[in-house]
């Protein structure tokens, strides 16, 4: 007769086991989530987008030179340029459609007028840019973007030069 330490099966796993094979599924996951993420948030940047890229690389040049710097649109190149004077820096809408307008018009009551081309209400009298001064304010106006015969207009704070939110926007 032998005794019972011989042959015995195991039954189970060991912490340590378990502890690998939870730390692998969680950096699975943490990959996966993560990549899934960046392709969601890849989306094509829209004249809107390029615009506040735009003024806000206008205001920090104005800021850091401590001059007057311009902002505008050139309706050739489709991209929103900026002046210091001196040299011109474009920012180019990317995948622009080719009907894409951008008009830069003053602020409201200002002596604009509107005009209603094909059920779309567009304003009148643009200004040729926008200015930002070396205190970090810029000059009042407003920016209308048109584009596959859709337009909308953003209003511009000229304190800090953000968008002036409406009523809708402001509460929760």
């Amino acid at each position: 007769m032998t005794s019972g330490t011989g042959d015995r099966t195991r039954g189970g796993f060991t912490l340590l086991e378990i502890l690998l094979a939870l730390a692998l599924i969680a950096a699975i996951a943490a990959a996966t989530i993560g990549l899934s993420t960046n392709l969601l948030n890849d989306r094509a940047a829209t004249p809107e987008d390029v615009f506040w890229k735009a003024s806000e690389a206008a205001r920090k040049l104005a800021l850091k030179s401590g001059a007057e710097v311009d902002l505008a649109f050139d309706d050739k190149l489709k991209a929103y340029t900026i002046s210091d004077g001196g040299s011109i820096e474009a920012l180019p809408v990317p995948k622009a459609d080719p009907d894409l307008s951008v008009d830069f018009l003053g602020p409201p009551g200002s002596g604009t007028s509107s005009v209603l081309l094909g059920g779309t209400l567009l304003e009148t009298g643009s200004v040729s840019h926008a200015s930002y001064y070396e205190d970090g304010t810029c000059s009042s106006y407003r920016l209308q973007i048109r584009s596959k015969g859709s337009a909308h207009v953003l209003s511009i704070d000229p304190w800090t030069c953000a968008k002036v939110l409406t009523q809708s926007e402001g509460k929760p």
